[in-house]
Order: structure tokens, then C-alpha cells, then sequence
């Protein structure tokens, strides 16, 4: 359902992604995790239609997202890192408006958006302008937003932001619902423990390139790490933190 083929990316002549391939089925939930800068916001331009890329190919749901964007754009719902709202809306009039964009049937969508806000206890608040709405509402209403027109592929950029611990707890299990139902997701996120404990194959990019690509038990145990984090070290070639607070406690606070 969501293929990257042999993609490269070059930016102001540097190049951002080397030849990355991945390929993400049908009821799956793969986690994209790597450190900042290793092209994982890149990644995400190329998968939403916002950048073409270079070389190779990106397709979701069978379609070619360079070619055809809007029949691209059809098939996934997309939680950006940093959403926006129309704020002068109420939750019922923004998910109203998100939904007539899809051209879907009225009733359904009344249906939908009702059930999504009952099920994030925003059920008595879809009359109020979101001006007045936490962080954490606001991204509940976001993460419903990409669910209403029921798109076959998931794309989730950072989504927990501002979620409380039981509402985190609320969308690990509705991301479990969805991949049972069938639908693609592809869960990008520099939370590891959030990533271990809801995908099914890890997606590892470090400097442009796809390191390893396995399930999180196998990733640990091939790094003989008892943690996503541990492995994730291991194969990025990260810096120990402890070693680093240490050498910066004795170069700046000594």
C-alpha cells in the first residue's frame, strides 16, 4: 500500500536522500525513527505530494504520488508534526468542511464525526470555537480530521503531541483498530518507546539512508539491546548521553 523505491533527494546540491526504499502492506503500522537531520521530514514532503523527488519512485495505495497527487492525496489521511486549525470553527464545522473537501456523503460524515469526537470525549464540546482548545484538543481533532474520509493509508508525523498519557493510551488502540480493519500506517516519531509498542517493522534512516528495516523484537535482539532506544543507538551510530552529560558537566559546570 505504500512503496518508496530507490528514491534520492538533493537540496541546494546536498544530497538529503540516498536511493531509500521501504515498502509498508496493507494492515501494517511501520515506525520511521532516525535523528535529527537523517531525512525523515524529507521523507514525509515526498509521501503527502509536497516534494518530488529526484530519483525513483513513491506511491500510496498504488498510485504514483509525483504523477497523480490528488488521486494520491485521496487515499491517506495525513497528521502533520505542526497542524493547523481553522480556530474560529467548532470541532463539528471544521470536521463538516474536511469532509465536504473529500466529497463524501453527508451522512456519513455526520456519522463519523460524531463517533470520533464521542470516542476523544470532545463529544461535548463540538459547538465550541477550538480558539479556547488545549493542545492536546486540538490534536485530537486533527488526528480526526485524517480519519473521517477513511483512507486506506495513515501518515502520522510526531502525532502525540500534547496527549495525556490515557489519551496516548486511546490513540495506540485506535491505531490497532485501524490496522486490523486493513488500513497502511506509517508512523513517524523521535519517541521510540511510543513507536516500540505500536508498530509491527521499524524503519531505521540515519544520514539519507535506510539502515535496517525489522520488527522491534527482532531489532533488539540482533543488537543484543534489552530496547528499541539501545538498537536504535546502535545502528545510528548515536553518541552515549550519559558520556556526553558527563564531559559537559566537567567542561561547563565544574
Amino acid at each position: 500500500m505504500l512503496s518508496v523505491t530507490d528514491v534520492s533527494v538533493v537540496l541546494d546540491e546536498r544530497p538529503i536522500l540516498k536511493s531509500v526504499s521501504f515498502h509498508v502492506g496493507a494492515g501494517e503500522i511501520a515506525g520511521y525513527v532516525g535523528p535529527n537531520g537523517a531525512g525523515k521530514t524529507t521523507t514525509m514532503r515526498l509521501l503527502t505530494g509536497v516534494l518530488k523527488p529526484d530519483a525513483g519512485r513513491v506511491t500510496v495505495g498504488g498510485i504514483d504520488v509525483a504523477a497523480e497527487p490528488l488521486a494520491a492525496k485521496r487515499r491517506f489521511g495525513y497528521v502533520p508534526e505542526h497542524g493547523h486549525l481553522y480556530e474560529s470553527f467548532t470541532p463539528a464545522e471544521y470536521l463538516t468542511f474536511v469532509g465536504r473537501m473529500h466529497g463524501r456523503d453527508e451522512a456519513v460524515l455526520a456519522r463519523r464525526a460524531e463517533a470520533l469526537l464521542r470516542f476523544w470525549k470532545l463529544d461535548s464540546a463540538a459547538q465550541q470555537r477550538m480558539n479556547g482548545f488545549s493542545k492536546g484538543m486540538k490534536q485530537k481533532v486533527l488526528i480526526s480530521s485524517a480519519l473521517l474520509h477513511d483512507p486506506a493509508v495513515l501518515l502520522l508525523d510526531e502525532p502525540l503531541t500534547g496527549l495525556d498519557a490515557h489519551a496516548v493510551l486511546q490513540f495506540r488502540a485506535l491505531l490497532k483498530a485501524r490496522a486490523a480493519a486493513g488500513v497502511t500506517v506509517f508512523y513517524s516519531s523521535h519517541l521510540l518507546d511510543a513507536v516500540e509498542r505500536v508498530v509491527d517493522q521499524v524503519i531505521v534512516i540515519r544520514a539519507g539512508e535506510i539502515v535496517r528495516t525489522a520488527s522491534p523484537q527482532d531489532l533488539m535482539t540482533e543488537t543484543a539491546s534489552g530496547s528499541l532506544e539501545g538498537a536504535f543507538s546502535q545502528l545510528t551510530a548515536a553518541e552515549d548521553a550519559d558520556a556526553q552529560a558527563e564531559v559537559l558537566e566537567a567542561e561547563a559546570f565544574a
